[in-house]
């Protein structure tokens, strides 16, 4: 895998975590029992952002390294699904 590669696969790898991890710890304002003038009573109290950034951060490197390992590696090939169609004569 190149590094441009790399970094694509890792940052749609980040952003799908990120997607994740943004509800953990949430409470509304309505849930808490505070209210703010003029905000919405469904936005967050502490939303907490910067720790989740570092959290997806590193759920992601994880995945990304499981994923690369496995492609390094040949852990899991194309030719391991039965389902599709043989890779391997061209």
């Amino acid at each position: 895998m190149s590094l441009v590669s790399g970094i694509a696969v890792y940052f749609i790898i980040w952003w799908i975590v990120l997607f994740a991890v943004l509800p953990w710890g949430i409470q509304s304002q309505h849930e808490t029992g505070t209210s703010e003038e003029l905000a919405d009573p469904g936005a967050p109290v502490r939303p907490r952002i910067g720790l989740k950034a570092l959290v997806t951060t590193v759920i992601a490197a994880v995945i990304f390294a499981a994923f690369w390992t496995s492609l390094e590696y040949r852990l899991v090939t194309l030719d391991s699904f039965t389902f599709l169609p043989d890779f391997s004569k061209r």
